[in-house]
């Protein structure tokens, strides 16, 4: 692969993560490079396709944006829609003639599925190539092209130079993983953590609050201490305390509880397969799927559990500012 296979490229989800990942593309690829896109809903691609005119191109399948590029990428919510993107007889990206192409999956899925995608690639069209590659850093990252990207090659893959240099167009961190499947393992280990350390934090905040202190004021003990972490920072889930955390705008945007949900019960399947003992982990999934099903929390970022655990919104009242 070289960086000529770059000016044909396919981008198929767009959603909250990879509608940014396709403006980081349209941003900083060369002018004559051409971005073929994909979604079920039409909204985010008409409002690519105005934005960016004649650089992103409208695509009406899976197989139409295969056709088109010679390197893909694809970013949906769940196993079922990989299989679907990818394996559809009609309309999947597997129904497009495939030659020496590169297809990228960076969705968070279980990794059987991803495997068995891989797998019939592998079998049915050897020439082409298929990577895990989920990404790290939520909407924030994405919008910033701030992600980290884990792939699921060795550091010797002959296609890691190529994946690179595209993927830093979008991204600040590529890091090889091993093999197959080793991206989405990583990825799950992270949301793992991160989910607990979500609900650690959540649980910090509000405790200091109730003992009579102001969360600004713990926000800077934490991220001084022993406890500093990217939540805290960044997504702070107690609203008010970090102006950019999608908890100080109603907790909208972000990544959603329905998606923490979905990927903490990945990792704790995951556990179980390789037998890995958890000790907080069936706890937290039970928290997120309560939080997932509560209607003053569904749809919302997942940082929304301090708002779940009864955390004090309206601390402003006590301590001002």
């Amino acid at each position: 692969m070289t960086t000529r296979d770059f000016n044909k490229v396919g981008f198929i989800g767009l959603g909250a993560m990879g509608k940014h990942m396709v403006e980081h593309l349209a941003t900083n690829l060369p002018n004559e490079s051409r971005i073929f896109v994909y979604d079920i809903s039409s909204a985010p691609i008409d409002d690519l396709v105005s934005r960016y005119p004649g650089k992103v191109i409208r695509s009406v399948s899976p197989k139409d944006v295969t056709e088109n590029s010679t390197i893909m990428l694809s970013m949906v919510p769940e196993g079922k829609h990989v299989n679907s993107v990818y394996l559809t007889p009609e309309t999947g990206v597997t129904a497009a003639p495939l030659h020496n192409k590169l297809l990228i999956d960076c969705s968070t899925i279980d990794i059987a599925t991803s495997l068995s995608v891989r797998n019939y690639i592998a079998t049915h069209h050897p020439t082409t190539s298929f990577y895990d590659a989920p990404v790290s850093g939520g909407t924030l990252g994405a919008k910033a092209g701030t992600i980290a990207f884990f792939l699921g090659c060795a550091v010797t893959d002959e296609n890691l130079p190529c994946m690179s240099k595209l993927l830093r167009l979008m991204g600040t961190k590529m890091i090889p993983c091993g093999g197959p499947g080793s991206g989405l393992a990583a990825k799950l280990c992270n949301n793992y953590l991160s989910g607990l350390i979500a609900i650690a934090s959540s649980e910090s905040l509000n405790m200091g609050i109730r003992a009579g202190l102001d969360p600004r004021v713990l926000n800077d003990v934490i991220g001084a201490g022993t406890a500093a972490n990217a939540i805290c920072a960044d997504y702070n889930p107690c609203p008010g305390v970090v102006t950019k955390a999608p908890a100080s705008k109603g907790y909208e945007g972000g990544f959603k509880v329905e998606l923490m949900k979905k990927d903490f019960g990945l990792a704790v399947e995951l556990a179980t397969g390789v037998g890995a003992n958890l000790v907080l982990g069936e706890k937290a999934l039970e928290t997120y799927t309560a939080a997932a099903e509560d209607p003053n929390c569904r749809g919302r970022d997942s940082r929304v559990v301090y708002r779940f655990i009864g955390g004090d919104e309206k601390w402003r009242a006590r301590f001002g500012g």
